[in-house]
């Protein structure tokens, strides 16, 4: 298990980054050598919807922004498997038919092959993320 440093526990607004097409192709090239060009990208909690490389990744999260104004998101936990890791995260958000702050305790799966990630998968809840890692609650 990994526990975050106290800098994982500041959020980034991942609204602005994902919708800013300069800040999104500054992360990219950040990162670039940590991801593999074909990542797929799962949107367990929308049913699976499942999207190619670096591209299909940022279509997924601008399909779910769409109706938020903000989105921000910190790490509350990494659990490191042997070939995977597991976010425990922390999203607060503004949807842009309300003025009342929503919190979602969410979990996503990183997979992870030759020090690259290969394939994320995204879930509603932090026990489903855990159960598709084989981990207990």
């Amino acid at each position: 298990m990994v526990a975050p440093s106290s800098s994982w526990h500041s959020y980034v607004d991942i609204a602005a980054l994902i919708r800013n097409d300069n800040l999104f192709e500054q992360a990219t090239a950040a990162f670039e050598p940590h991801i593999h060009p074909g990542v797929v990208s799962v949107a367990v909690w929308q049913g699976g919807t499942t999207h190619a490389g670096v591209e299909g990744f940022r279509q997924m999260w601008l399909d779910w922004l769409e109706p938020w104004t903000s989105d921000h998101a910190s790490a509350d936990e990494l659990i490191d498997g042997a070939d995977f890791v597991v976010v425990l995260a922390r999203d607060r958000g503004l949807r842009d038919d309300t003025d009342a702050e929503v919190e979602l305790i969410s979990g996503s799966v990183w997979e992870v092959h030759d020090k690259k990630i290969v394939r994320i998968q995204f879930y509603g809840s932090r026990a489903d993320a855990l159960e598709a890692a084989g981990l207990p609650e």
